[in-house]
């Protein structure tokens, strides 16, 4: 067996506008602070737009929309949504949160990465929407969201008053339709298949450890 220090991407496909996608984050965090060589791990977030069509302006509820798709099931189904985020320590309100489009929020997580700020990013954003029900689509808001995480204000302006990024995202987009990434919260850890975000953290710490695990050489 050889001895392997190489860093492993964890690939990390989500948007904004899915509760499923901020407890997912807070597994895999579990799951990450439970795995032995973590500082081998580089968490990459990927964009994923559920609802592209989705306009800026808010409309009903994610809590009445899901009413419409699951019929008598969706206030079972927000409840539970509610309930797991609880017990993540993630204060999810679907009765607040109104999807609107959110391509510019994708952009903005871009600028953050250049930064070092991704995760600080996508944490802002997710609890503004999801906890908050503040408008992500909005200017002021992801200025406002942007700022809380650590950018400066003057770049993300800048950002929302133009186009940069965008082809960052579209390319994200494009990749996971080509690996097979029909959904979110979406893992590719180390260039493998995707797999489900929403696993147990055990589950995951599991998935962590073997991707880290040294690569069998000839002769060994």
């Amino acid at each position: 067996m050889s001895t392997d220090n190489q860093t492993r991407t964890v690939e990390v496909y989500a948007d904004v506008l899915c509760p499923w996608s901020y407890i997912g984050k807070r597994r895999l965090e579990t799951a990450l602070a439970g795995t032995e060589g973590r500082e081998r791990l580089e968490i990459v977030w990927r964009s994923y737009e559920l609802s592209p069509d989705e306009g800026r302006t808010p409309g009903r509820t994610a809590a009445e929309a899901m009413g419409d798709w699951w019929g008598d099931q969706g206030t079972a189904r927000v409840e539970l949504i509610h309930t797991l985020g609880r017990a993540e320590g993630v204060a999810i309100d679907l009765t607040l949160a109104r999807p609107v489009n959110t391509f510019d929020a994708h952009r903005l997580r871009h600028l953050a990465a250049d930064h070092g700020l991704a995760d600080e990013v996508m944490e802002r954003l997710l609890r503004a929407y999801l906890c908050e029900g503040r408008n992500v689509s909005d200017p002021e808001v992801l200025e406002s969201v942007g700022v809380e995480a650590g950018l400066d204000a003057a770049q993300v302006r800048a950002l929302l008053d133009g186009d940069a990024y965008a082809q960052d995202v579209r390319a994200d987009e494009r990749r996971a339709k080509e690996r097979g990434v029909n959904g979110v919260p979406m893992l590719i850890v180390d260039d493998r298949p995707p797999v489900t975000g929403i696993q147990p953290p055990a589950d995951l710490t599991r998935l962590l450890q073997d991707a880290l695990r040294p690569a069998s050489v000839a002769g060994d």
